[in-house]
């Protein structure tokens, strides 16, 4: 199977502290399914900050889509970004856009036409159950509601590649696990998933996902804490 992200020795430090992220040597196979774990301060984010291209590693290596990314030009970033779903954790919704017109966005930025965009974008938002919320601006919008309008703008456009931090942290039991169902069908469509995630439960009703676990700023070998076997990752 081939890889949709290879890291090979990579670090990221901020400023002149520390690094937060160590030796990173890993895999994700094209069409997986990855959670990201670990505890709080572990490089989670920052990793993930990596994988959508927000970040530069400090040392190291990044192929994305198998091409060479670490030392790309800054104007060359966007075109593989626009492949890329994120689901921030703090939402970052346009506030003065409609729910609609947030999720439109990337159907709209890939040059569909509004009588491409209607349905799907309605589809998306009766999906998440916000149907009746559509021309709800986010300022108006619980964080449970934004979180879905986040997530409904993700993965609208079918991204390659599709990168969640924490998705369900603002939805009650029923709602997350009917995101996840969301985004377990987007990933039997190829998309690759990675979800950080402290929800141990949302993991175990995932069958087919892989489990990385960060700690440290450091990826453990993943062979003893996956459900299945290692056969989408490979550490070197």
């Amino acid at each position: 199977m081939t890889a949709i992200v290879e890291f090979d020795s990579v670090g990221l430090r901020y400023g002149t502290g520390a690094e937060v992220l160590r030796d990173l040597d890993f895999r994700l196979a094209r069409g997986g399914f990855y959670f990201l774990t670990g505890p709080s301060g572990a490089g989670k984010t920052s990793l993930l900050k990596l994988l959508y291209l927000a970040q530069r590693p400090t040392r190291g290596r990044i192929r994305l889509f198998d091409e060479e990314l670490s030392e790309a030009p800054r104007d060359a970033l966007p075109a593989f970004r626009r492949r890329i779903g994120v689901v921030f954790q703090d939402f970052r919704l346009i506030r003065h856009l409609s729910a609609f017109d947030n999720v439109a966005l990337p159907l709209r930025f890939a040059g569909k036409s509004e009588a491409e965009v209607e349905g799907p974008v309605r589809e998306m938002l009766a999906w998440v159950g916000l149907a009746d919320r559509a021309s709800a601006r986010p300022p108006t919008l619980s964080g449970g509601e934004q979180q879905r309008v986040a997530i409904a703008r993700a993965v609208i456009a079918q991204p390659e590649l599709l990168v969640a931090d924490e998705p369900t942290g603002n939805v009650d039991a029923e709602m997350a696990a009917r995101l996840l169902h969301l985004f377990d069908a987007l990933n039997r469509l190829g998309t690759t998933v990675v979800v950080a995630t402290h929800d141990m439960s949302l993991i175990a009703a995932t069958r087919g996902a892989q489990l990385l676990r960060l700690e440290g700023g450091h990826l453990g070998d993943p062979t003893g804490n996956l459900r299945h076997p290692p056969s989408a990752v490979g550490l070197a």
